[in-house]
């Protein structure tokens, strides 16, 4: 008889049970892609890491040569021991994160920072870590992701944006539930002074309060709603942030795309597959990042299709995006019926929104992902904006953009469930730790949290 699956790879896993690091295959069939475990003490077990077997396959035409980064330990136990970086790390980093409180006003049971309770991080700390992360990328940091607990509790927060752009990170993201957006209009006018490589990531994982009673024990409905019409109301580009469970929101993935591209402020939303970094084991329906992709073009009648999003060449394994431009007719995927993997060697090891700087930017010679003009996007883009462009200002250009192009990605973390050597070796958005390490973000959250609560006490 034949195996009812075929060997794709070999990795090394954790095993769900115990959590120690184990061998294991990464096989698939018409039924999804999985990780099947053998452990010693815990016996042999699978867990699902796709769900469309066909998007894992393809991921492999968008892999590319990683970024060599400093290190900051060395190679002692092996991987995902070491981190810091450490000499095994394939990648830089893309997205520096700062968790700047332990503090928080909402109390979400799969919370990954387990927020609540705990004390805030000085100035003088947080600008050493900041100043780590930028000598750290040679001077080039790009995206600083100021987070926590709930990062705007922290009664020093303008001070601390305003030292990041001075510091000169390309873009800053201010990680946030939105209570305080939606309560404070003063608060959100000081925000709206960062306006240019600032961003709102603003944590929505529905319209109705089914939703947040499920993922966050409260009522958030209109709180959500309120924190964006005061974001519109000074247009302070936002991202949405949906963590997406089976069975509890992954119906409303379309009605999220749909509510957030009628948004004049909202610039993207980022899906995020809910990872399992507490007590909670996930069910055998686990939602994937092909999962979420599937259900985009379902939910959305193709106006959006899974082979719009291209695998980011940085993290192939875990990040999927398309961006989409607005016509006449409404908005339209860049990405479509072209086959981008023979570019991938031009696109950055980045998260950096190149599609909308280029635009800002936009000249005779400009290049999106750095492609060159073969790729024929310049043209298409051409004929879609206005006659006198080019002689439009930079703020005119930047509002053009805010209101014309609009960014989806679907970023699946990794959790001991999950959790395969590649993945978390190519991870690139990292945690900048108060002793001055860079930690991958799920490595952080699978086992090396606990040991950092000390500096929040």
């Amino acid at each position: 008889m034949d195996r009812e699956y075929i060997y794709h790879s070999h990795t090394r896993a954790l095993c769900s049970k115990c959590g120690n690091l184990i061998d294991g295959k990464i096989i698939y069939n018409q039924n999804g892609v999985y990780i099947l475990k053998n452990c010693l003490v815990c016996g042999e077990h699978s867990e699902i890491l796709e769900e469309d077997y066909k998007y894992h396959l393809s991921k492999a035409k968008f892999d590319k040569y990683g970024t060599i980064s400093s290190v900051q330990t060395a190679y002692r136990e092996g991987c995902p021991y070491d981190c810091g970086l450490c000499p095994s790390h394939d990648q830089h980093t893309c997205i520096g994160i700062i968790e700047i409180t332990k503090r928080c006003n909402l109390s979400c049971e799969m919370c990954f920072a387990k927020s609540g309770e705990g004390n805030d991080l000085s100035l003088e700390q947080i600008e050493k870590m900041m100043d780590f992360y930028m000598e750290a990328e040679n001077g080039k940091a790009e995206i600083l992701q100021i987070s926590g607990g709930e990062p705007t509790l922290h009664s020093d927060i303008i001070k601390i944006i305003e030292m990041a752009k001075i510091k000169g990170f390309k873009y800053v993201m201010l990680n946030t539930n939105g209570i305080r957006i939606a309560e404070d209009e003063d608060f959100v006018k000081q925000l709206s002074a960062f306006k240019g490589g600032f961003e709102v990531y603003l944590q929505f994982d529905g319209l109705n309060d089914y939703v947040y009673e499920k993922l966050r024990h409260e009522k958030l409905a209109e709180i959500k709603k309120k924190a964006i019409d005061n974001l519109s109301k000074f247009c302070i580009p936002t991202t949405l942030v949906a963590t997406i469970e089976n069975d509890v929101n992954d119906k409303y993935i379309g009605e999220i795309l749909v509510y957030g591209m009628d948004l004049k402020c909202v610039r993207g939303v980022n899906f995020q597959p809910i990872s399992y970094y507490g007590l909670v084991a996930p069910g055998p329906n686990r939602i994937t990042l092909s999962g979420v992709l599937n259900r985009i073009e379902a939910q959305t009648n193709k106006m959006i299709m899974t082979s719009d999003f291209i695998p980011l060449p940085c993290n192939v394994e875990r990040v999927a995006i398309t961006y989409l431009f607005k016509n006449q007719k409404g908005f339209y995927p860049l990405t479509r019926d072209r086959d981008l993997s023979e570019f991938k060697d031009s696109i950055g090891n980045t998260f950096v929104f190149t599609v909308e700087d280029t635009l800002k930017n936009f000249n005779e010679d400009s290049k999106i992902f750095n492609v060159c003009k073969c790729c024929d996007f310049i043209n298409d883009i051409k004929k879609h904006l206005p006659k006198n462009f080019l002689l439009f200002s930079k703020q005119e250009k930047m509002e053009f953009v805010d209101e014309n192009t609009f960014r989806i990605s679907v970023s699946s973390f990794v959790d001991k469930y999950n959790f395969d050597m590649k993945s978390i070796q190519k991870e690139c958005v990292h945690i900048i730790t108060p002793d001055l390490k860079r930690i991958p973000f799920s490595a952080y959250n699978i086992m090396h949290r606990e040991k950092y609560d000390k500096y929040y006490i």
